[in-house]
C-alpha cells in the first residue's frame, strides 16, 4: 500500500506532536522532531492497518497546506 498523508507538526511542552487531518485520531508525539515524524508514520500504518482489518472506509487526502506570506 502506498499513499501519502499531510502530517502537521507542532512544538508542544519541549516536545512535538504531530497529527493527520485526514485521519481522525490519528495522533502522534515525540521529544523530536525527528522522533515525531517517525512516530506518525507508524500511527498512519496502524491508523491504515485497523481500518481495513475491520472493513472501516479510509478517507481520499483531501488536506493540503500552504505556507502564506504577510
Amino acid at each position: 500500500m502506498s499513499r501519502e498523508c499531510m502530517a502537521v507538526f507542532e512544538p508542544d511542552d519541549g516536545g512535538w506532536s504531530a497529527s493527520v487531518p485526514d485521519l481522525p485520531g490519528c495522533y502522534s508525539d515525540s521529544e523530536t522532531l525527528a522522533g515525531a515524524q517517525a512516530s506518525i508514520r507508524e500511527a498512519i500504518v496502524f491508523w491504515l492497518e485497523t481500518a481495513k482489518k475491520n472493513g472501516w472506509p479510509t478517507p481520499e487526502p483531501r488536506s493540503n497546506a500552504k505556507l502564506i506570506a504577510v
